[in-house]
């Protein structure tokens, strides 16, 4: 069986998927739906789709960086994953209603970046101690 910090390299992984996976939903949605107008009937077109991104990294980024922070004691790390776990779950509270379209957009990408930054790190530090 595996122990916990012994699968923060693939919980890292994961939670750069998800992020990125984000990211992308983000730019690419507003050209999509111009493209293909029925997408914005389907759950990526929803508000929900951002919610349940949301219920993915935000357990997998604190489960995984804390992990590897108690490992490698990078506050680095800590820092950029509770910087841009902040961003985005402002951004999602606040939405296009409170940041406007292009304000939820930027918000969203930055704390993205911030937490793929964080997790790459955390991935490096975490596979540099074990070797």
């Amino acid at each position: 069986m595996y122990k916990l910090p012994e699968i923060t390299p693939f919980l890292d992984k994961y939670a750069i998927s998800v992020s990125a996976m984000c990211a992308v939903h983000c730019l690419s949605l507003p050209l999509m739906l111009v493209i293909f107008p029925a997408l914005g009937q389907t759950i990526l077109g929803q508000e929900l789709f951002h919610v349940l991104l949301l219920w993915l990294v935000v357990p997998l980024s604190l489960i995984s960086l804390s992990l590897g922070v108690k490992q490698h004691r990078s506050l680095l790390v800590a820092f950029l994953g509770l910087v841009g776990l902040t961003i985005l779950m402002l951004s999602a509270m606040l939405g296009h209603d409170g940041l406007g379209e292009l304000g939820e957009r930027l918000a969203t990408l930055l704390g993205s970046i911030f937490i793929v930054f964080g997790h790459f790190l955390n991935y490096k530090y975490t596979n540099s101690r074990s070797n």
